[in-house]
């Protein structure tokens, strides 16, 4: 089996200590997590981890039986990156003279589609949700001119096939 980039969606409670038991999942199995993200999902009082690997089917559903059996988690859903839609958000901080000595900096922002959040006398801030790809491509642009600070979000996504997981907790009511 070839390795594919994997999305693992995880609906829990909110308890101390789950995040290090799930990571202690991967670990053990000496697979890498590319990206992690954990928010509010759509259900009230239920959380809901993103997790990105790249791994086989047999180890991502080894995986994804083995978080089940945590407690606080409700369930457990995996999908290849065609079942899903998705993004990431970056943020770049830059030097605020370059705004408006560098021309090609104003083409940069126009053309990858971000744009400014804020500009001080120090410096201005932009901001672009995309593809991975395109936030690489973004910062391959900027970086020859100097980037202060650079930080990008795990992957948010959502399937495009309904998830049972509204059926599922209307059932355990």
């Amino acid at each position: 089996m070839e390795n594919k980039m994997f999305t693992i969606s995880v609906y829990s409670e909110n308890n101390v200590g789950l995040l290090n038991r799930i990571s202690g999942i991967f670990l053990k199995r000496h697979i890498n997590i590319l990206s992690l993200n954990v928010s509010e999902s759509e259900i009230e009082n239920v959380s809901r981890f993103v997790i990105v690997v790249n791994t086989t089917e047999k180890w991502v559903q080894n995986i994804v039986g083995q978080i089940e059996k945590q407690i606080e988690v409700i369930k457990a859903f995996y999908h290849i990156d065609e079942e899903t839609i998705f993004l990431e958000s970056a943020i770049f901080k830059i030097e605020s003279s370059l705004l408006f000595d560098e021309w090609q900096i104003q083409n940069i922002i126009k053309d990858s589609k971000s744009e400014i959040v804020t500009v001080s006398r120090e410096f201005f801030v932009i901001s672009k949700s995309g593809k991975r790809s395109e936030i690489e491509e973004l910062y391959a642009k900027l970086k020859p001119f100097g980037i202060m600070q650079f930080v990008r979000s795990g992957r948010i996504s959502i399937s495009k096939e309904k998830m049972e997981i509204s059926t599922l907790l209307e059932a355990l009511k």
